[in-house]
């Protein structure tokens, strides 16, 4: 049922270019806000300056609007009630938090050093006990600590875990329980004060009142620290409740590994390049760990938002499939109306993706090839070379493509084929294929051994759009001065 509370966040680092597992977790979070009638928070987590550019984060923007998201609340121009949503502006708030946690008892300085901290580990291991930090600092007297901070010691700030398991229902895997062993006390701010994300992430989600965590699996070791700190923050009167979490399953590349940013397919940048349909990528990335039905893959995104219900997402490790991927953006690219279409290639018929001089372009050459070129791609991007013997001076030969037409007597089939064409009648593309066809039969080949020499001497390329569509759009003059030219190569 719907759910006008619902408020969703997602909080991506401005670092490198966007990837595709991070867009996979903003399309479920987008789309559960969206179902339920209720808020997308959008949060930038740019405290890692070292890492974090203000380039990646103009770069975040833009791919969230090219995709088509929308937020209620978040940075730029949007803002809303629990504004800044940049973390980096938003320091003294965290300052004031651990401050309260400290005093409050919930947390505690650590002074131990990272030599200390490392042999305890190695000793741990050698027991065969867990290795995590084993509370040396957690109830120091004041007269230790003294003579810390005398010996110049510098301290971080550690969150102290309650000696008791933590249980909670995973929106996803169902109900999950960590032992004490398992989740140590952990660190919350640095030795220079600065907050480390496991403070200021679940202190933004509850100063902004976030309801639903949706995130990736790799994540959910965090949880039960954030949960201990979520009842930690509520008996100071800082949070109101925890938030329900799910953690989405991870996305798998070559090999059964984890999709990392380092691997090509990642880059979302990349789809994008390639012509990809913000529909088509999103229908794809959708299926990432979630089915609309047993027996429907492609669909809108509105038709996501409407049937889009977290409890359907699979657990399981979700594969990342490039041919799927472009099927289904094939797909999209088919549902389009012709207008649209065309208008959705425009970036590839121009520089830097067209070869051919603006002047040369051809407007009602396009509109006309348009509806047939729709047919035949996987993505945009693929319109360039299909398209363009139609505004080339002359085709730019693909050497295999014409050593691979170009064999037997080709030059004695395309004097016939140029005869027979000559006097067919050029607005009917049907007149076109029988006067290749009756040139393949006065060789004795049938009609796909004739029309390959043919297409390739007038498009440079053995595979393309319906040729005889292609010849009429063409023109008679054109296409017989290519089949000239091809014609003089080959005496040549």
């Amino acid at each position: 049922m719907a759910n006008a509370n619902v408020r969703v966040r997602f909080c991506p680092s401005p670092t490198g270019n966007p990837h595709v597992g991070l867009v996979r977790t903003a399309l479920f979070n987008w789309a559960f806000a969206r179902h339920h009638g209720g808020t997308f928070v959008f949060r930038i987590e740019d405290t890692d300056a070292a890492r974090d550019s203000e380039e990646s984060y103009q770069q975040l923007l833009d791919s969230l609007r090219w995709l088509g998201f929308t937020w209620d609340e978040g940075p730029d121009e949007v803002g809303g009630p629990h504004a800044p949503y940049r973390q980096s502006q938003r320091m003294d708030i965290y300052k004031d938090v651990a401050e309260k946690l400290l005093a409050g008892g919930y947390a505690y300085h650590c002074f131990c050093t990272a030599v200390e901290l490392e042999a305890r580990r190695d000793a741990a291991r050698l027991a065969g006990k867990p290795s995590g930090y084993d509370g040396t600092c957690r109830n120091l007297s004041a007269e230790r600590i003294e003579r810390y901070r005398a010996e110049g010691r510098d301290s971080i700030v550690r969150f102290k875990m309650p000696d008791e398991p933590i249980t909670f229902t995973d929106l996803v895997r169902g109900e999950l329980t960590f032992t004490p062993d398992n989740v140590p006390d952990y660190g919350i701010v640095r030795a220079n004060g600065a907050p480390l994300y496991t403070l200021v992430n679940p202190v933004d989600d509850a100063l902004m009142e976030i309801t639903h965590v949706l995130r990736g699996e790799d994540l959910l070791s965090s949880t039960p620290r954030q949960i201990a700190l979520y009842k930690a923050l509520i008996e100071l009167g800082v949070a109101k409740e925890i938030p329900a979490f799910g953690h989405l399953p991870y996305v798998m590349g070559e090999g059964n590994k984890k999709l990392s940013k380092r691997d090509p397919q990642a880059s979302l940048n990349l789809y994008r390049e390639r012509g990809f349909l913000p529909e088509g990528l999103l229908n794809y990335l959708s299926l990432l760990g979630w089915s609309f039905s047993a027996d429907q893959d492609i669909f809108t995104i509105d038709e996501m938002v409407a049937k889009f219900d977290i409890a359907d997402v699979n657990a399981n490790p979700a594969r990342f499939d490039l041919k799927k991927a472009e099927s289904i953006n094939a797909d999209h690219i088919r549902m389009l109306d012709v207008k649209a279409f065309a208008a959705a290639c425009a970036p590839w018929l121009r520089a830097p993706h067209a070869n051919w001089a603006p002047e040369d372009f051809d407007r009602a050459a396009w509109e006309a090839i348009a509806p047939h070129a729709q047919t035949r791609l996987t993505v945009l991007s693929d319109i360039t070379a299909n398209v363009d013997f139609l505004f080339l001076k002359e085709p730019v030969f693909d050497q295999p493509s014409w050593d691979k037409a170009m064999k037997g007597e080709p030059a004695a089939l395309l004097t016939t084929a140029r005869e027979k064409l000559d006097g067919a009648d050029w607005s009917d593309p049907e007149s076109l294929k029988n006067a290749v066809l009756a040139a393949g039969e006065a060789h004795g080949l049938k009609l796909g051994k004739a029309q390959a020499p043919v297409r390739v001497a007038v498009t440079g390329r053995t595979v393309g759009l319906p040729l005889f569509e292609s010849l009429e759009i063409l023109g008679r003059e054109k296409t017989l001065a290519r089949i000239d030219a091809a014609l003089a190569k080959l005496a040549a």
